[in-house]
């Protein structure tokens, strides 16, 4: 995993002008934390590409930026950047080689290269895992963006009239003094909505590669293609044979995804989906004679001795990890953070620096920060269950009809939650400007347009394919963000075997019947991993990442709230009603608890301030 960044500029010599080279180096300085290992910049007449890496696949012949040689001539052909794993990679260096490549590396990264070279553009459908990369060609002065089909690495892009800036964050791009730091209209409405709008960079003029899409940047201009996404295929297999092969997929995925030159663990909630990876790599290693798989889990100080039920989680995590630790011989710690660990500033800053934008999800941010941070000290990469509940159906609201069949997203339907909150707390007037409701719709009906449908359904499997893909294209792309953003701030690689796009188009096609045949979530994936876990875990209902409870947490953040109330030049002044946040903080809706809403309503406030002063943004409110 690595961080990249550089620009195009048509109109400079890269090599000859160094004040364009600073820039550049001043945009790669940004990833630092992304990539702690090493770091390099490649410049060519019209192009400068920088790359910060965390070394994980052959440590010491990976440097980058990688350069290829054309054959005849000598010179550099090629150059990449490139943050991800290709989980392929050995399978094409060996066709590649048959057909006359000759490698210096056994990184993944220059079997991209080679393959270019032999495939052009088309090598990108040959290639299985996570990553975003840019690629320089010297013999058409043209770059290719290019992100993994599931969207797992980020990548931004910001067209200027000259060319191109990019990065894999939002910093690298505003570090260049040709970026400017505009939130408009637009962009206040996609971060007050929480939709996720593929590409959309939520600053001005900046755009997000789409997932399983290829950007092309040529002196003439820039296009973009799309070289993969979701197909409606007919289902034909039974349920045995459906089962069985996702099992047989989940064999290969976490075979593959164990590959690593440094220290790898899993992450283990206790729930079906990190419990059927960390069994399965446990399986998987012991028949390597590897030794046990390492796990780490997140709990809070008292979490467990005070739990109490709420709308989201029956029960607290410790018990289950704990078993299924002991289950598959697992060598386990749990990291427990207290409620200093969760309200420090120095920590609710480095969320705040990852993310770019004020789209923070409060102590679950700040704790899954905190839990990778610490795994950092002792491991390089870990297995995540990431991605289960899209892909199988594993949400609550998928299994209510009122959400089911409402005329929006259904993780928005009739909650009382985040989207409700930050509408609450803005400027009435700014409100009627932004027309939340119409934005939403609009998206909506957008991601509608693009399902992909099989004839001869019923009603309800149409409905739900539609529901299913909502979550693949848009929800998930909002976990995904945090999760890579949280890990790499402390230059961690966390992979997600549930996003191979052989899963997640096979599971996709089957049919709901399918996936809920023993009337519960998640039917296939608990059928398909039953036999490597624990009957307690098999049985588990859905529980989401843990939230502290302590209502000293609560009590802190009442504390900068009203710091930020009592500050007349409060950036974030501009967007709220004050009086509004008072009165709603001092009395509490009717019918909402104190952890569902006014937290929630807080923590918005907050980041929207942090998010203000830190990065000190244009935001455009007409």
């Amino acid at each position: 995993m690595c961080g990249i960044a550089g620009t195009v500029d048509f109109t400079r010599d890269f090599a000859q002008d160094r004040g364009a080279a600073a820039d550049a180096q001043a945009m790669t300085d940004t990833m630092a934390c992304r990539g702690p290992d090493d770091e390099g910049l490649f410049t060519a007449r019209h192009a400068a590409l920088g790359h910060r890496r965390l070394a994980i696949i052959d440590v010491p012949g990976g440097h980058q930026p990688m350069t290829l040689e054309d054959p005849a001539s000598g010179e550099t052909r090629l150059a990449i950047v490139y943050s991800g794993e290709v989980y392929n990679f050995t399978e094409l260096r060996t066709e590649l080689q048959q057909r006359g490549h000759t490698f210096r590396t056994d990184s993944d990264t220059e079997v991209i290269l080679h393959g270019w070279l032999e495939y052009g553009e088309d090598v990108v459908e040959k290639l299985n895992g996570m990553f975003a990369f840019a690629l320089w060609d010297t013999r058409g002065d043209e770059l290719f963006l290019v992100r993994d089909r599931m969207g797992i690495k980020p990548l931004y892009y910001y067209p200027t009239p000259d060319g191109v800036l990019f990065g894999s964050e939002p910093k690298a791009i505003l570090a260049h003094p040709r970026a400017e730091a505009v939130v408009d209209l637009d962009g206040l409405r996609e971060l007050l909505s929480h939709v996720k709008t593929p590409g959309h960079g939520g600053y001005r003029n900046m755009h997000e590669v789409r997932p399983g899409s290829l950007v092309r940047i040529r002196q003439t201009g820039l296009s973009v293609r799309r070289y993969w996404q979701l197909e409606a295929l007919e289902h034909t297999d039974d349920r045995d044979t459906t089962v069985a092969h996702v099992r047989e997929l989940l064999d290969d995925i976490v075979g593959r995804q164990l590959i690593s030159d440094v220290p790898l663990c899993s992450l283990l909630s206790g729930g079906l989906d990190s419990s059927a990876i960390t069994a399965l790599a446990a399986q998987q290693l012991k028949a390597q004679g590897a030794g046990p798989v390492r796990s780490f889990s997140v709990d809070f100080v008292g979490y467990e001795d005070a739990f109490a039920a709420d709308p989201m989680r029956d029960t607290p995590d410790g018990p289950y990890v704990r078993e299924l630790a002991e289950y598959v011989k697992a060598d386990h710690e749990a990291i427990t953070l207290s409620n200093d660990d969760l309200i420090d500033p120095d920590a609710r800053a480095a969320v705040l620096r990852a993310r770019d934008l004020p789209l923070a999800l409060g102590d679950m941010d700040t704790s899954l920060y905190l839990l990778f941070k610490a795994i950092r000290g002792r491991s390089t990469v870990a297995l995540s269950g990431e991605s289960a509940d899209e892909v199988f159906g594993g949400y609550r609201w998928f299994h209510d009809a009122d959400a089911v069949n409402a005329d929006t997203f259904p993780w928005m339907a009739g909650r009382v939650g985040p989207m409700d909150l930050e509408r609450s707390f803005i400027d009435p007037g700014l409100l009627k400007t932004l027309d939340l409701p119409g934005y939403v719709d609009q998206s909506y009906r957008d991601a509608l347009a693009e399902v992909p449908h099989v004839d001869g359904v019923s009603a309800h499997e149409r409905r739900m394919r539609e529901v299913c893909y909502l979550h693949l294209t848009r929800f998930v792309q909002m976990l995904l963000d945090r999760k890579d953003r949280m890990s790499m701030a402390s230059g961690l690689e966390v992979r997600v075997p549930f996003c191979d796009h052989r899963l997640v188009q096979y599971v996709f096609n089957t049919p709901w019947s399918l996936k809920t045949f023993d009337g519960r979530e998640k039917s296939l994936l608990r059928a398909a991993s039953a036999d490597v876990l624990p009957a307690s875990i098999v049985d588990r209902v859905k529980s989401p990442y843990p939230s502290t409870q302590d209502p000293g947490y609560e009590k802190a953040l009442r504390g900068d709230l009203a710091d930020v109330l009592a500050d007349p030049d409060a950036p974030v002044r501009s967007l709220i009603d004050a009086d509004a946040v008072r009165a709603s903080v001092d009395a509490p809706a009717e019918g909402t608890t104190s952890l569902e809403v006014d937290r929630a309503k807080i923590e918005n406030v907050l980041v929207l301030d942090a998010w203000m002063r830190r990065y000190s943004p244009t935001v455009e409110t007409t």
